[in-house]
């Protein structure tokens, strides 16, 4: 990858900017004055991330003189328009990415690699939480992206449900299996659980998740993939008999190809628990529950795990893309945007939390559960795997996980040899 030299020394912005047009091929025909920046779908819709950043990025413009074409992308969308953007050179200035293709979009050339001038220009890499920006770069490299927003997994359950059951906080998987268990009745339309167990991304992430715990890695020391390792294969089926051997989730989640749909079946009062990321405080208010009638806790290992990994390192990182002719204005943009103001900003209305080593949680007033989502993301989460080969991981492990779960919402049984098949087949398909 070529290494551009800054043109000037770029002072670190404080604020951001923004001309709302919907651009595709910003980074050909950028100007000093101009920028395009692709943000991805962080709040209830398209526009209302429009709304939500335009006085962010207008802001900028006041600030620098650069105006920014801004466009909102789904996440259905996203991690394609990027690859089709990096193969025809004809993309955006500035791109938001999550966090976990880092290392596969970096692999491609498409991505802007940050030296020591530029991390000078953002402030320097200490200003980042350290395993949050270890996301942006496989090992021995620079960076290729720096942390935006950081999102953490964790335990949602019904306050109400569980102390009318006279039911603890779970710590442990069992507690957390038996309370599910006592709050599920079919008859009345009520499950101890809701999984998106059609989202190949969402299913991934607990392969994962689960497989740590057990002490396990999902790749060899030479970075080749390996799972049909027994903590791979029996983390899969520990999530998989949520469904299958404890019956404490609705078999019609299956097509739940979304968490945000396991989030509106929580908020509606048809499960007492759903694992999803600290952005899923707001999407349930605004399904009616007020924030007295949920709580979250970490996501728990079963007794005696060898990891209590509560989340993958989940969140959203922002990147330079190599096509741009515009660096040191995509640089301003970036310092704007993961400046401190504008990260508390920010933090709030996308329910996100700081990437800033000194950063403080505003995606809720209630300092418990933020401190607890805060040391989750800090101390209990682990990055995906920092390969090259991490974005077939999800497509691969993912969907198989999602034909597992079809096979057991129809009515059929999947085995710890049916996981094993399943998990050597994802792995061939990497490795061949």
């Amino acid at each position: 990858m070529r290494r551009r030299t800054l043109l000037s020394a770029v002072p670190l912005a404080a604020a951001a900017g923004a001309g709302l047009a919907a651009c595709g091929s910003g980074g050909s025909d950028a100007q000093p004055d101009r920028l395009t920046y692709w943000a991805s779908n962080q709040g209830q819709s398209l526009d209302d991330d429009k709304q939500i950043l335009t006085p962010v990025l207008e802001k900028f413009t006041e600030d620098t003189g650069i105006t920014v074409d801004l466009e909102v992308i789904g996440w259905t969308d996203l991690q394609t328009r990027i690859q089709t953007a990096i193969t025809s050179g004809q993309g955006p200035d500035v791109v938001n990415i999550g966090n976990t293709w880092g290392v596969s979009l970096q692999a491609t050339g498409g991505l802007y690699e940050l030296g020591d001038a530029e991390f000078e220009t953002l402030g320097g890499k200490d200003r980042y939480v350290e395993a949050a920006l270890e996301t942006a770069f496989a090992p021995d490299t620079q960076p290729a992206s720096v942390p935006l927003y950081g999102l953490a997994y964790g335990l949602y359950y019904n306050t109400e449900m569980f102390e009318a059951a006279g039911i603890a906080p779970p710590t442990t998987w069992e507690e957390m299996v038996a309370a599910a268990k006592a709050l599920t009745d079919p008859a009345a339309g009520v499950w101890g659980m809701s999984l998106a167990a059609g989202s190949y991304t969402e299913n991934v992430h607990f392969a994962f998740i689960n497989a740590v715990q057990n002490g396990a890695q999902l790749s060899t020391e030479d970075g080749s993939p390996d799972f049909t390792n027994d903590g791979v294969v029996d983390g899969v089926l520990r999530y998989l008999d949520l469904m299958q051997a404890e019956k404490v989730v609705n078999p019609s989640n299956a097509q739940f190809d979304s968490g945000t749909k396991s989030v509106t079946s929580f908020a509606n009062g048809e499960a007492a628990m759903i694992i999803n990321q600290n952005n899923a405080h707001a999407t349930i208010e605004a399904n009616g529950m007020t924030a007295e009638q949920f709580a979250a806790v970490p996501f728990p290992a079963p007794a005696g795990a060898a990891s209590q990994c509560a989340s993958h390192l989940a969140g959203i990182n922002i990147a330079v893309m190599e096509s741009t002719k515009n660096l040191d204005g995509a640089l301003q943009l970036i310092a704007h945007l993961t400046s401190s103001e504008v990260q508390a900003q920010l933090g709030k209305p996308f329910a996100a939390l700081p990437v800033l080593t000194d950063g403080e949680p505003t995606f809720t007033e209630d300092a418990e559960q933020a401190e607890m989502f805060l040391d989750v993301y800090r101390e209990r989460a682990e990055p995906l795997p920092r390969v090259p080969w991490e974005d077939q991981f999800e497509s691969a492990v993912g969907q198989a996980m999602n034909e597992m779960f079809a096979t057991i919402a129809t009515g059929g049984t999947v085995t710890r040899e049916d996981v094993t098949t399943a998990m050597q087949t994802a792995q061939d398909a990497i490795r061949a």
